[in-house]
């Protein structure tokens, strides 16, 4: 596969010996010249980044401690210095757009020692890593990662929800998903960490997005302020030590941690420490910086990878009527969701926790109830794909096994679930996952995990990723959870890192004063254009319709129009976008562009600008929010009209509202 298209590649190397402790300044920019790295190198390392002159990140020192004493930047000896410039094209297998401009200039500098330290200037931010060249295995005790903020700045950042260890709340065991603060550095909690990726306000509206690439095999970095309130440094979950067992055998327990976090099999580059940086809002959306600097694509076919979507069974609780058998798990209820997907064209049906014999975390017991020999054989006849769930520990203790049985059977995939940690266990976990199933050529959908990194570059058949406070949240929302503002949130910040697992579709859609937090008849807050907009606005090549497959056929002119929608895209716009107020993005599949938009819980009217679509388009498909939306969430519109001359549409939104628009040939 022809994953890389070089253009051009211009390289310019300078080596000359540099020894001594003299004060070195080295400054790289990127090729437009808008963003500056400087990096001073005396006794320590302290790198800076701007934009076009504003401080970004201040003065900030950067080093990697061993545990036999060494340190990585401690009095470092330069020995020679390297740039060049890289100008390709990439060509993503599944993605957002069918190619990405990867144009920067990178610098490495390698020291006595056994170390390099490289970084790179895009148009759009920098990034740096630590490379290891020693021979032999070492043990890495901590990493000094700092990110100094001028003028005490508000974040917008996420704390872990930690799960209860033996009695006290551990915030390196979270599930990755919750809603953002939007503080000042001095107000943030400083006992508090902040998982990745966080957002910093800078000088004349310009973010600066703070997140981390190419995590294959080291802990996962959260994020602390500094005790003088100037900035942000790394933290990292320790190495598990003793792990117990439990929620019916299927995840594990960190008890305690060994005194360092990472092993390290000697020649080593670590994650890269990235720092996107937007002028406007709106640039946030549709930014590549993370799939960029991932690991590209391992050698091999990945053809065979379908993305699509998904008709899932755990949202909805199983909960289909108008039957004549008992509704759950087992094989006529699964029957009924093929039935399903197959009337509508959904590729995948997905057998969510329970096909499997709780407690011996076993996968190859199937419960009595299902006949999965029968259930693949008659989604095979109905053109319908099947995928299993898996908690972490039952597929981590025969991997290998499982994946070779289950693709052989026909399965196409598993979704994982319940990592819940992002200690460098837990990330290799991740890496081993996409590693077997692309081996027996299943899917992979890393559900109970922390944010993505660009494993879906290098492994593409690691298809979707969690770590987002997504729509099962509101199964069990305390009072004041607030959906529809995270929705206009979290694209400018968590979307940053990549796809979100975030299972929209709901179908029973009520305002703020009437929604209530109900498990087996769950519902959304805000409209149902706003859940039609989901599958436009928010990256998932696999996307799951939450709901249950009766409540869809009831509403089957939504259901037709869900079921069409693309997954993965050809071209992607960014029309408008305010984080925490509204967004808009059109996409563009075979031709077709697909417009979404989403407001918070103020109505609202948005103009597009729609001129882009050419003059080949004539007409459009919208749905839009009803008039009595604002009171009943449900009321939508759907209309077929010309489009103005002028390529100018306004349309409206309800409070919690959206709309959706589709070209038609």
């Amino acid at each position: 596969m022809n994953i890389v298209n070089k253009k051009w590649v211009a390289i310019l190397l300078i080596a000359a010996p540099l020894w001594g402790y003299a004060q070195k300044v080295v400054e790289l920019k990127d090729p437009s010249g808008k963003v500056s790295v400087n990096v001073t190198i005396s006794n320590e390392i302290i790198y800076s980044v701007s934009h076009e002159g504003d401080i970004m990140v201040g003065a900030s020192p950067i080093s990697m401690t061993l545990a036999d004493g060494t340190v990585f930047g401690k009095e470092p000896r330069l020995r020679k210095k390297r740039i060049k410039t890289i100008n390709q094209t990439i060509y993503p297998p599944i993605y957002k757009k069918k190619s990405i401009k990867d144009h920067y200039n990178e610098l490495t500098l390698d020291f006595k020692g056994g170390y390099s330290l490289i970084f790179r200037a895009y148009e759009d931010g920098a990034a740096y890593r630590f490379v290891s060249n020693l021979k032999k295995p070492f043990l890495v005790e901590s990493e000094q990662a700092v990110f100094n903020l001028p003028d005490n700045p508000k974040i917008f950042a996420a704390t872990p929800k930690g799960r209860q260890v033996d009695g006290k709340e551990n915030q390196y065991h979270s599930s990755f998903q919750n809603t953002y603060q939007h503080v000042s550095l001095a107000e943030w909690d400083k006992s508090r960490l902040a998982f990745l990726p966080v957002l910093t306000e800078g000088k004349g509206g310009k973010k600066l997005c703070i997140t981390e690439a190419d995590l294959l095999n080291y802990p996962g970095m959260f994020l602390k302020v500094s005790s003088d309130d100037k900035g942000l440094y790394g933290d990292f979950a320790a190495y598990p030590k003793d792990v117990s067992v439990e929620v019916r055998g299927l995840k594990g327990v960190v008890k305690t941690r060994e005194p360092y976090i990472a092993k390290v099999e000697g020649k080593t580059a670590f994650p890269w420490r990235v720092m996107v940086i937007t002028e406007e809002d709106a640039d946030l959306l549709c930014n590549d910086m993370v799939y960029k600097l991932a690991t590209p694509v391992i050698e091999g076919d990945f053809s065979w990878v379908k993305p699509g979507k998904v008709a899932w069974d755990w949202w909805n609780d199983w909960n289909i009527y108008n039957v004549d058998f008992r509704a759950g798990v087992n094989t006529e209820t699964y029957k009924y969701y093929i039935d399903f997907a197959s009337k509508y064209g959904i590729e995948y049906v997905i057998l969510d926790e329970g096909w499997a014999v709780a407690g011996p975390a076993d996968l190859m017991q199937v419960v009595p109830e299902i006949d999965l020999k029968e259930l693949i054989r008659y989604a095979a006849d109905k053109k319908v794909d099947l995928i299993l769930w898996a908690g972490y520990r039952a597929f981590d203790l025969d991997m290998d096994r499982v994946c070779k049985h289950y693709a052989a059977m026909g399965i196409k995939g598993f979704k994982i679930d319940f990592m819940d940690r992002d200690d460098q266990y837990m990330i290799d976990f991740n890496r081993r996952c996409a590693e077997t199933g692309a081996k027996y050529k299943l899917l992979i959908d890393l559900h109970g995990t922390s944010k993505p990194t660009g494993l879906q570059r290098t492994y593409p058949n690691t298809i979707n990723f969690e770590g987002v406070h997504g729509l099962e949240e509101l199964k069990w929302a305390q009072p004041g959870t607030d959906q529809v503002t995270y929705d206009v949130t979290m694209p400018f910040i968590r979307m940053v890192a990549g796809s979100v697992d975030y299972t929209q579709g709901a179908m029973n859609n009520v305002n703020k004063e009437n929604f209530k937090a109900i498990y087996s008849e769950p519902m959304s807050q805000g409209t149902r254009c706003r859940q039609l907009a989901h599958y436009v606005v928010f990256d998932s090549p696999l996307n799951m319709l939450c709901d249950a497959p009766t409540n869809y056929m009831k509403e089957e002119e939504c259901t037709k129009f869900i079921a069409a929608i693309p997954t993965v895209w050809d071209e992607t716009k960014v029309l408008n976008g305010k984080i925490g107020e509204y967004l808009a993005v059109a996409r563009q599949k075979d031709g077709i562009w697909y417009i979404g938009a989403l407001t918070n819980w103020d109505a609202r009217d948005m103009e597009l600008d729609l001129s882009f679509l050419g003059q080949d388009v004539k007409r459009i498909e919208i749905f839009e929010d009803g008039i009595n939306a604002d009171r009943v969430g449900k009321d939508y519109k759907r209309k077929i009209m010309s489009l103005p001359v002028d390529k100018r549409l306004k349309i409206h939104m309800a409070p919690g509202g959206g709309f959706v628009i589709k070209t038609l040939k």
